[in-house]
């Protein structure tokens, strides 16, 4: 009696070893997948996600380190003999269900990494973006912030902006002015264009390279149409552009060189004529009055 207690013992600890043995197998093999994330979350961080936003670099660690989690999960069921397809379908339906609610978030997402790697515009740049001007305030993984010209601030999706055209205002560390200036028909071209070149290179702000350029560039209807072009600092282009068209104003004024109003000259037919007619209506009036 006690022999056959015996056996039947040892017979169930034998049919449980196996078991065991499996369970400790899928034990190790998902702490070593928990030692590999740490290991590749921290690899990540030294190397090129030192040079990523915060918020941006967060993301992709938690990316990193729970997908190979979950790689070693599933890796762990299945040497622990548990069918992982059942698990695998579910959460595929349920990342497809996901993916559709989260669309949006995932485009702003994907938007956002490739912005960073683009980099067409960092903070405290003027810009405008899909017909919205301003200067950048933040930008992060799922939008980028605007304080436009008149102090509004704008929020933008990244998706949008990542599909708009972007114009970059100090993407150059100089921008060019231009002004088209009118002169008299009489005024003496060389000398306008002496004066305008003396206030241009007189200023602080405009660069001697490019050089400066004024020339003639159409016989307008009332003017000779002067181009005048100069180059200027980025951080600076709206104080030359300002302050230079009204220097360029006074000095043609000094120099007595005339800046003309449109003017047309109209020719009426038959005026004579009439003036005549009037004439002789009134004689002929004062006489019948006499």
């Amino acid at each position: 009696m006690l022999g056959a207690l015996v056996y039947s013992v040892e017979e169930q600890v034998a049919s449980l070893l196996p078991v065991v043995a499996r369970y400790v197998a899928a034990a190790l093999v998902f702490i070593i997948g928990l030692v590999i994330a740490v290991i590749a979350r921290k690899a990540a961080e030294r190397s090129f996600l030192r040079a990523m936003p915060r918020d941006v670099a967060n993301i992709v660690e938690k990316l990193i380190y729970y997908g190979i989690v979950a790689l070693a999960a599933v890796s762990a069921l299945s040497v622990a003999g548990v069918e992982a397809t059942g698990f695998l379908v579910a959460g595929s339906i349920v990342g497809v269900a996901l993916g559709f609610a989260s669309q949006t978030v995932v485009s702003n997402f994907l938007s956002g990494i490739f912005l960073y790697i683009d980099k067409p515009f960092k903070p405290g740049d003027a810009v405008e973006i899909d017909g919205i001007g301003g200067v950048i305030t933040d930008i992060t993984i799922f939008s980028t912030r605007i304080r436009t010209w008149d102090g509004i601030h704008t929020r933008l999706p990244n998706s949008k902006v990542f599909e708009a055209t972007i114009r970059n205002y100090v993407g150059n560390v100089v921008r060019r002015v231009e002004y088209r200036v009118g002169i008299s028909y009489s005024a003496d071209i060389n000398k306008a264009i002496e004066v305008i070149r003396r206030v241009l290179e007189e200023h602080p702000l405009v660069l001697a390279e490019p050089e400066p350029m004024v020339f003639v560039e159409d016989l307008g209807d009332s003017a000779v149409i002067l181009n005048v072009r100069f180059w200027a600092p980025s951080s600076h282009w709206f104080q030359a552009k300002a302050e230079l068209l009204k220097l360029i104003k006074e000095a043609l004024d000094r120099e007595g060189i005339e800046i003309p109003f449109p003017q047309r000259v109209v020719w009426l037919r038959g005026v004579e004529r009439a003036e005549v007619i009037v004439s002789r209506e009134k004689r002929t009036g004062s006489e019948d009055s006499a």
